[in-house]
């Protein structure tokens, strides 16, 4: 019976010895990754100022809509608009729509911030500087900007007119 005792004694001596000896070696390493600003907006036809029908002896009109920016947070960013039917030099905002159909005619109008009087919107804006444009900064998620449009008389030949604007946001 002796055997036995002395064989489970030699194991477990040899167990010991070995967890005696044993160690560990250890290192670390990190997990990376860079997060780069980036700006993004959307207008399209739902952002369409539509002032409607009205009659050729209407004055003093105003309408607005909205385009929506989103900015990763904390990114400072400012917005410019372009009317499409005035030079790139015409940093002043005011445009003019044409009639869909040729015409002799043009409708004058001047885009603005905050309210149909409010500060004229042009594209003055540059990543560093609001001009006569509008600031924001970024929250991660889509922001509503409101954009308004008016116009001083619509003493025309009736028919359809548009005009097209860019919207141009810097950061």
């Amino acid at each position: 019976m002796k055997k036995p005792s002395l064989i489970v004694a030699a194991v477990l001596a040899a167990l010991a010895a070995s967890a005696a000896i044993a160690d560990t070696a250890s290192s670390t390493f990190k997990v990376l990754i860079t997060v780069t600003k980036a700006c993004s907006v959307t207008a399209g036809a739902a952002s369409n100022i539509d002032f409607g029908s009205v009659t050729s002896t209407a004055t003093a009109l105003s309408a607005s809509s909205n385009i929506s920016v989103t900015c990763s947070k904390s990114t400072p960013y400012n917005i410019g608009l372009q009317p499409s039917s005035t030079a790139a030099t015409d940093t002043t905002g005011a445009g003019f729509m044409s009639p869909i159909v040729a015409g002799p005619d043009t409708i004058a109008y001047q885009l603005r911030s905050v309210s149909a009087t409010g500060p004229i919107w042009g594209n003055t804006a540059t990543p560093t500087s609001v001009g006569n444009g509008v600031a924001g900064t970024g929250t991660g998620t889509a922001q509503s900007i409101p954009v308004f449009a008016t116009v001083a008389s619509a003493n025309v030949t009736p028919g359809a007119y548009a005009d097209t604007v860019t919207v141009q946001v810097n950061y």
